[in-house]
């Protein structure tokens, strides 16, 4: 027997990515549903290599009866929904930020606190992190559990494709245009982002931060430890697919690279790549597609004590986004808190 699975927002990247990623991991359903707008409706969508899905309309579908609920729609659209579907029955597994940092709502990478979702919670609503911070916070966890992290000072390269499929369609334009003299037209960002970077994810608040920036120091204390402090500056660049991160940490106590390497290198969900030649290091372009969280640039921080740098990439469409919602389920699945039917 297999879960009903409705896939919510199909036909926007990580959506598409969600079907796509089930149907790899072979995640036991007996029917997936994907939905959207009404404008997206009758749309089709591939549920693995052999199944087509027909859209279906999010504001006339009925929950009822639909085990687990992946949501990617927007944050707007998941607070109406996604309390209609848990009342419904079924578990909302939530992409977006809309429920991440209320009370009562486990915010989950299976990697880190999987014991956030020892039972069903009473919401009936799980969050996925914020794709910046799940990708950090895998990276932390090994070495938090060596010697408890202190502070964090991150500096974030964020691809286009985590705005959206309209942003990843005006980076092409954008870059295409730059050869045949199109002046730029700067839609989904602030500035032009073809050949240029832009320090600014999300709407500026009273503090001179994003909320970007601020997501990742209150996602990381929730995740991780509710004492790190967390300096973050957030930044699209030019790049489709793949977020990177320099990450520098102060630990309480000290931490050698050797230990850190060892620590890595056993961890779940990290590919450690790093040698210190031409090449020896992950970037963007080579790590899309893959589901683990690359480690490289490992090595001792001396301007801070105890302090330790690392680079770090992740494609930002699956581990930081829809692998780690199938693999909320997976887990949901694996330790009995959801029965089929939602039970």
């Amino acid at each position: 027997m297999g879960y009903r699975v409705a896939v919510v927002g199909a036909t926007g990247a990580v959506g598409r990515e969600m079907l796509k990623t089930l149907a790899e991991r072979n995640f036991p359903v007996s029917e997936v549903v994907a939905l959207a707008s009404g404008r997206s409706a009758g749309a089709e969508v591939s549920f693995g290599e052999k199944t087509v899905l027909k859209v279906r309309d999010l504001e006339r579908f009925d929950f009822t009866g639909m085990d687990i609920g992946l949501f990617s729609p927007g944050a707007a659209v998941s607070a109406v929904h996604a309390p209609r579907a848990a009342a419904a029955g079924c578990l909302v597994i939530d992409n977006t930020s809309q429920f991440r940092m209320e009370p009562g709502v486990p915010l989950v990478v299976p990697e880190v606190n999987p014991h956030s979702i020892a039972r069903r919670p009473k919401k009936g609503i799980i969050a996925n992190p914020n794709c910046s911070t799940i990708q950090m916070v895998v990276a932390l966890k090994p070495l938090h559990d060596i010697s408890r992290v202190k502070r964090v000072v991150v500096a974030t390269y964020q691809s286009v494709s985590g705005a959206g499929k309209e942003a990843m369609d005006e980076l092409w334009s954008q870059t295409r245009g730059v050869f045949v003299n199109d002046p730029p037209l700067a839609e989904q960002f602030t500035k032009p982002i073809a050949f240029n970077v832009i320090p600014h994810i999300d709407r500026f608040m009273d503090d001179g931060a994003t909320k970007e920036e601020w997501k990742m120091a209150v996602e990381t204390r929730k995740i991780l430890d509710p004492d790190i402090q967390v300096m973050a500056t957030c930044v699209r660049v030019p790049v489709m697919i793949g977020h990177g991160e320099a990450v520098h940490v102060e630990f309480e106590n000290p931490i050698t690279e050797r230990q850190a390497r060892e620590a890595l290198r056993d961890a779940p969900g990290i590919t450690l790549l790093d040698s210190r030649d031409d090449g020896g290091y992950a970037t963007p372009l080579e790590i899309a597609g893959e589901d683990a969280v690359f480690v490289s640039r490992l090595r001792r921080d001396p301007t801070v004590p105890n302090g330790l740098a690392f680079w770090c990439v992740a494609d930002n469409l699956r581990k930081g986004a829809a692998l780690n919602a199938v693999q909320i389920a997976e887990e949901v699945h694996r330790n009995g808190s959801l029965k089929v039917g939602g039970g």
